[in-house]
């Protein structure tokens, strides 16, 4: 592909967008649109045409795959329709979601699988074809392939949210997905990162209400997300791979990987009960307790000027 002036151009090359009927994904398929990319969107059938003819509209080529993207067949079909119909494929974007959202509890087994098949099912599916076709253009030219994959996870793998274990388990899961695809495919040439969006959609709409912000454009809209994605799918993102962002109204945060907070060390062969609670019962006997693993400092994030206490 000859190299294009401007590093942020998507010009002549060809993304797939799941979920890209409606809400953030339709927001992000336009504005890969708009940055010069054919685009292949998927969402169930009957609902990506309308934003199909809207991607066309601003002169490049759109084709619809319909279909669920936890099944492998909707998976090929993607991958098809980008390399057959549209001469390659060179950047992803995983966006599909559902909820079911209960007390753990409360949620029933296909409450749990039904969630986990849609968002990391459907990741790991459309991701494991692009890297494999990938993989056969690198060994192919011995060149890098200059690729991106941008995933969508949650805040709500972070905070640990408590109406949400089958959501939350997913989107840790395309977390670690994401870091695996980064380390694993990047000496072809692919890099992948993961958004945290907050965004008001059909999905989130219960979370967020109504816009009540009195701003120009809705903190919550995906129209704040959309340029992120299209960023880290050009080439000026090169460098960017394996990190996590939160991103909305106008802020992307980017997070820090964990850090070691204390470390303990048997004082002779072999940890028994006693200095077990020695070390740890010592250490957490004035640690407040609820401050555990979840990242409550990252759910707090808000944009400039806002006052806002929704959040993903």
């Amino acid at each position: 592909m000859p190299e294009n002036p401007d590093p942020t151009s998507l010009e002549g090359r060809v993304a797939v967008v799941t979920g890209a009927g409606a809400g953030l994904g339709r927001a992000e398929a336009l504005a890969l649109a708009r940055a010069g990319a054919s685009v292949v969107l998927n969402d169930l059938p009957g609902a990506a045409e309308e934003a199909a003819e809207e991607v066309r509209s601003h002169g490049v080529e759109a084709v619809v795959v319909a279909g669920d993207v936890g099944e492998r067949s909707t998976a090929d079909a993607m991958l098809q329709a980008a390399t057959g119909k549209l001469g390659g494929l060179d950047i992803v974007v995983n966006n599909a979601g559902i909820t079911r959202d209960k007390m753990l509890f409360n949620m029933t087994d296909e409450d749990f699988d039904f969630v986990l098949k849609v968002h990391l099912r459907g990741h790991f599916l459309l991701s494991r074809n692009a890297a494999a076709y990938w993989r056969g253009r690198y060994k192919e030219t011995g060149e890098p392939v200059d690729a991106a994959v941008v995933n969508t996870a949650s805040e709500a793998f972070l905070g640990g949210s408590p109406g949400q274990p089958n959501y939350a388990a997913a989107k840790a899961g395309i977390t670690a997905l994401t870091l695996s695809t980064a380390r694993g495919l990047s000496r072809i040439g692919v890099r992948a990162n993961v958004i945290c969006p907050r965004a008001r959609t059909a999905m989130t709409a219960e979370v967020f209400g109504e816009d009540e912000s009195g701003q120009a454009v809705d903190p919550y809209s995906p129209d704040h997300v959309a340029p992120l994605v299209v960023y880290l799918a050009s080439p000026a993102a090169r460098r960017i791979s394996g990190q996590v962002f939160v991103v909305y109204g106008g802020m992307v945060a980017l997070l820090a990987a964990p850090v070691v907070e204390q470390r303990f060390d048997v004082d002779g062969d072999l940890w028994d009960l006693g200095s077990l609670d020695q070390h740890l019962g010592t250490y957490f006997a004035d640690r407040d307790p609820a401050v555990g693993f979840a990242a409550d400092a990252v759910m707090q994030l808000q944009p400039q000027g806002s006052t806002s206490k929704d959040r993903s």
